[in-house]
């Protein structure tokens, strides 16, 4: 049936009544849903012309002016680099430093440059803050392979946030380096200054002297005096810079007679042998470790740990230039929580790639005896810093890039040209081919073509490639966007509709200009409602589809139109869709129909389908039940099996979703709920299309109406793909053995994305199939076909490659933390639905004992058994681990949904995020004003997650990413209050806060540091106030992973848990 929907008429039948609380808030105009934020300095985006210009930034324009926008046609998406053309000679003009790119923000180039300060709107250009980054340059100090820096691969700098982006306004600090030997109270520190990453030495890492955690009573030297180090670097490597990333690494232990005197070094661990001689090969050299007396154990005595001095992420902002290659050598990517710029010389932009180990162990059995675990995290579309090159685009015309005929690997500058260029051998396989005779150049005396640098595939670890008709089964997909909103009772009473509506009529402004880009809306009850928004109608008309069992599409056409032919009608139905159903009594949710439908209607085109969706799925294709209360009401069978809940419902949405995905459909749903909604079952249908679950519980359409905006916005002007196909290659003797992460694989080898962004990961676990030569280097190879949301195919070709080695020290020396937990991570958040708790902990805790069992068994050279002994790039996982078996996913007392949640987010979490999102930032807010940042970062240090470091006259922040705690103490100084809140006493702050900017300077650092954690993590955080007493104060001291619990150790205890498990398998 149809009938016209006339603007502000109610719903046929309806009755009406008193509209839903802050109704009236939401419906004063389209900006009202940010009434509050002042501090974002709003302003509307001029217009934007009928051509396919940048899309503004997600939330605001960027920070930094490394990357400004200009409008440049679709073909060029990085302007100043269009396509190169590949055949014949390689052009004159070509330049390794390619101009910064000013193209459209798609998928294929440039991302809109810098995460987004938030906002409804974005501010002016000229309202931005000026960044260290848009003054001059970033001026590189030359790098020599003579004259190496000091490998420091272990403990990451961790800034308040992930590291897409320094802070703006930061100064550069020097490099966070291994502890000093000397007094490190005495010894001059390094100036700040920018310097480059430090190079390994034949793709090892000197990590310096070992951190000395709890030794014997130090010695004291004067001040002009320096004891040796317990070993010296490798050739050509300087001795390590003074200044530990940790503070003094002395861990005083508290025996009765015998005190440390603070701010000392020891000269060396007692036992450790003598600095080996100038000229010895570095895998030689003993890993740096970190031993610390345990209580209990045998040499300790009644000696106990002090938990000030045990090791935690301190946070650092200097700012790294990593070069990826130097000459031959392969250079350790600095930590993925650290700020760093990103110099391509021949291996990918870590942000692209990681590896767990920055060595590749050249057999099964000795990875197997390190106990770690071998995996890359891959992120094709990741950010790229403002002030990094732009990724070269190479085209080949009809013939395509140049391939293995073997393993059809993609040319890369690994692969190695021989018989005066002639013929090359793939670096993947060892296959020797022929060159194509249009590709061909001679060879120089370094044996290198002569045209290597000058041609992108040669000499970028990182390049995109157009892809030919041969790659391309039908014409490139246009861009669309389809709309799903809930519109059933509980959606139109808490707000839900409301915000939704809202969020969709604001981001229109951003969705892709041009022909290419069409749009779509429906709402749903218990039936489906289409809307016709042809521009010949004179206001859309409504088309009802009542039967949920066997949903059908209503039309063929005119339900997906042109976005440049329907925004008039779309923005006019948006605003009607409130009040047309603001009488609706019906409670059902036909969830499943709804999205089937919607998927008809897509199906010829494949694109994008949003959904905002507000209570559990009742009625239809897919209904579920509240299998939660069942339950509760159950709680013997609950407790044995309640992993069960974590599991889907059945498997109509899966069977549903593989459909979704074979036809290019993504689908990501926006749940605004106040109960329990199954996320469990829905989350199945974003994972197996490669989208995303956003989740606002419990959703208030005061404080959470802005965050569903700005997390809209950034859905649809962030860098992304259509229609993508990944695979990953790598050197003989390993295979991947696994993908992880937001795909549909219907085939072993490759991974099927109808949606792929800057913001998601795969992992990619890999095992051994043959033994690795000694010192060869091992290749891997990501290729990700895809379409832009311009239209064009593109094969983006990621190559990593690193050395091998039989040496196990070697592995601990190069091993990457945030990588190697991420693994842990995810691997834990995918056993979660099928296996209980308790097993899950005990496997990830037997993870860590294993692995510093390993080391200290074959690599440390300390006899003492009352130390545990930590290698200095793995000294933080004993504290991450015991964060992850705290963390919500792996609690018994977590609601299913919250666990649900939270096994969907970490599958495709970046590496950057994972650290925080376990082990949040916490920062007093109460002192902002009194304490002076140095480096001039707008975001306070973090502090430990201990009860500790709490007290009732302050205000604390704790940031994960996702969310926002504001603890406010009991005592708390009423002029402070005055200053946030503008209340005077504790009662009277509003449980949903929206935080607002006021004339004084505490409340403008205060929104000046969330606004810049907000930027960094591409997140807008929600707020939340907790108080002490009430169960938002529990829910703030549940992520103080530090402290001991009815159901889990302190730290300490934790350390001396994992130490006396090594000393049983020791014997």
């Amino acid at each position: 049936m149809a009938s016209p929907v006339p603007s502000g008429v109610p719903r046929p039948g309806g009755n009406p009544s008193f509209p839903p609380p802050n109704y009236n808030m939401q419906r004063t105009s389209s900006d009202s849903i940010a009434a509050g934020m002042q501090n974002l300095q709003i302003n509307r985006p001029a217009s934007m012309p009928n051509q396919p210009v940048p899309r503004p930034a997600p939330f605001a324009p960027p920070p930094f002016a490394a990357a400004s926008a200009s409008s440049a046609p679709p073909s060029a998406p990085f302007p100043g680099s269009a396509p190169v053309s590949r055949s014949g000679p390689p052009p004159a003009g070509f330049q390794r430093a390619a101009p910064p790119s000013t193209g459209p923000p798609n998928a294929a180039s440039v991302r809109p440059s810098g995460p987004p300060p938030f906002g409804l709107r974005p501010p002016s250009p000229a309202a931005l803050p000026s960044s260290p980054l848009m003054a001059g340059p970033v001026v590189q100090p030359s790098i020599t392979p003579s004259v190496q820096g000091p490998m420091s691969n272990g403990q990451p700098a961790f800034a308040s946030g992930p590291p897409y982006f320094p802070p703006s306004g930061s100064a550069q600090q020097p490099l966070v380096g291994p502890p000093s030997v000397g007094l490190s109270d005495r010894v001059p520190q390094v100036p700040p200054s920018i310097r480059p990453h430090p190079v390994s030495s034949a793709g090892s890492a000197s990590h310096g002297p070992p951190s000395q955690l709890v030794p014997p009573p130090p010695t004291l030297y004067p001040a002009a005096f320096q004891p040796p180090p317990p070993f010296s670097a490798g050739q050509g490597m300087p001795s390590p810079p003074t200044g530990s990333p940790y503070g003094a690494q002395t861990w005083p232990m508290q025996p009765p007679q015998v005190t440390p005197i603070p701010g000392t070094q020891p000269p060396r661990m007692f036992g450790m042998p003598p600095p080996p001689p100038p000229n010895q090969p570095m895998n030689s050299m003993p890993p740096s470790m970190s031993p610390l007396p345990v209580a209990g154990a045998p040499a300790a005595g009644s000696s106990k740990i002090d938990p000030n001095q045990i090791p935690r992420p301190v946070p650092g902002s200097s700012m790294i230039i990593f070069e990826t290659r130097q000459g031959n050598q392969v250079n350790v990517p600095p930590p993925a929580t650290s700020n760093y710029i990103v110099k391509d010389t021949g291996n990918c932009s870590p942000r692209f790639m990681r590896c767990t180990i920055n060595q590749i162990p050249c057999t099964g059995d000795l990875l197997m005896t390190s106990g770690m675990q071998l995996a890359l995290m891959v992120q094709p579309l990741a950010l790229p810093h403002p002030s990094e090159e732009p990724i070269q685009v190479v085209d080949f015309g009809d013939s395509g890039p140049v391939r293995c005929s073997r393993c059809k690997g993609y040319i890369n500058p690994l692969m190695k040209f021989i018989d005066q260029g002639r013929r090359f051998i793939c670096n993947l396989c060892g296959f020797t081919d022929e060159t194509p005779r249009e590709y061909h150049c001679n060879l120089g005396p370094d044996g290198r073509r002569r045209d290597a640098d000058e041609r992108p595939e040669l000499c970028r670890g990182t390049v995109e490639f157009v892809a030919p008709k041969e790659y391309m089964v039908r014409d490139p997909m246009p861009a669309v966007f389809f709309f799903l909103i809930d519109v059933s009772m509980n959606a139109i009473q808490t707000g839900g509709t409301a915000a939704a509506c809202s969020a969709i009529n604001q981001v229109i402004a951003d969705l892709p200009e041009g022909p290419r880009t069409f749009v779509g809306i429906a709402t749903f009850d218990s039936t489906i409602h289409f809307y016709n928004l042809k521009r010949a109608l004179q206001q859309p008309l409504m088309l009802i589809v009542p039967d949920v069992q066997d949903v059908y599409t209503p039309l063929q056409t005119d339900v997906i139109v042109q976005l440049s032919e329907c925004r008039q009608h779309l923005e006019q139905l948006l605003e009607n869709i409130p009040t047309m159903f603001l009488s609706n009594k019906v409670a059902d949710s036909a969830f499943g129909a709804a999205i089937k439908a919607a998927f008809l209607a897509m199906k010829t085109t494949g694109g994008k389908l949003l959904v905002f969706q507000s209570v559990l799925p009742s009625i239809g294709i897919g209904a579920l039940s509240a299998r939660e209360a069942e339950g509760r009401v159950n709680v013997s069978a609950g407790e044995k099996e309640a992993h069960k809940l974590l599991q889907p419902a059945d498997k109509i949405l899966k069977t549903m979703a593989i459909e979704f995905a074979e036809y290019q459909v993504c689908v990501d749903v926006f749940i605004t709920t106040q109960s329990y909604v199954d996320i469990a079952s829905i989350s199945v249908i974003p994972k197996t299309t490669g989208g995303q679950i956003y989740y606002y519980y419990p959703f208030s359409v005061l404080s959470d109406s802005a965050k569903v905006y700005n997390d809209l916005r950034w859905n649809v002007t962030k860098p992304q793909g259509f229609e993508a196909v990944m695979r990953v290659r790598c050197s003989q003797g390993l295979q991947v053995q696994e993908y992880s992460g937001n795909y549909c694989k219907r085939i072993p080898t490759d991974v099927d994305l109808p949606g792929i962004d800057c913001d998601k990961t795969i992992m990619v676990t890999l095992k051994h199939d043959d033994k690795l030569q000694d010192g060869a280097e091992c290749a891997f190879q990501c290729a990700l076909l895809y379409t832009t949301v311009y239209g064009q195919r593109r094969i983006r070709v990621t190559t990593l490659s690193l050395p091998s080695t039989t040496v196990l020290s070697n592995l601990f020396r190069s091993a990457d933390l945030d990588t190697q937990f991420a693994c842990f991570l995810k691997q834990a958040a995918s056993e979660t639905p099928t296996s209980p708790i308790p097993q899950i902990r005990e496997q990830m805790t037997n993870f860590c004992i294993n692995i510093l069992h390993s080391y200290r068994k074959y690599c440390a050279t300390v006899s003492s058994s009352g130390q545990l002994i930590l290698p200095e790039a793995l000294k933080l996982l004993p504290l991450y681990i015991l964060a992850l078996v705290k963390s919500i996913g792996l609690r018994a007392d977590g609601r299913i949904d919250d666990r649900s949640y939270w096994i969907s987010r970490v599958s495709a979490i970046s590496t950057p995020l994972v650290v925080p999102f376990v082990y949040p930032n916490l920062m007093a807010i109460h002192d902002l004003v009194s304490k002076q940042e140095t480096d001039g970062s707008l975001v306070p240090p973090s502090k430990p997650l201990s009860s500790d470091n709490i007290t009732d006259d302050g205000i604390f922040l704790l940031e994960n990413g996702e969310d926002c705690l504001i603890y406010v103490g009991n005592s708390v100084n009423s002029d402070i209050l005055q200053q946030i809140f503008e209340v005077s006493s504790i009662n009277e702050i509003p449980t949903q806060l929206v935080l607002q900017q006021y004339d004084n300077p505490l409340s403008k650092k205060l929104n000046e540091a969330v606004n810049e954690i907000r930027r960094q993590r591409c997140s807008y955080l929600r707020l939340r106030v907790c108080k002490k007493g009430d169960p938002s104060g529990m829910l703030f001291f549940s992520y103080m992973v530090e402290d001991k619990t009815p159901s889990g150790l302190s730290y300490v205890e934790f350390l001396v848990h994992i130490h006396r498990q090594i000393q049983t398998k020791m014997v």
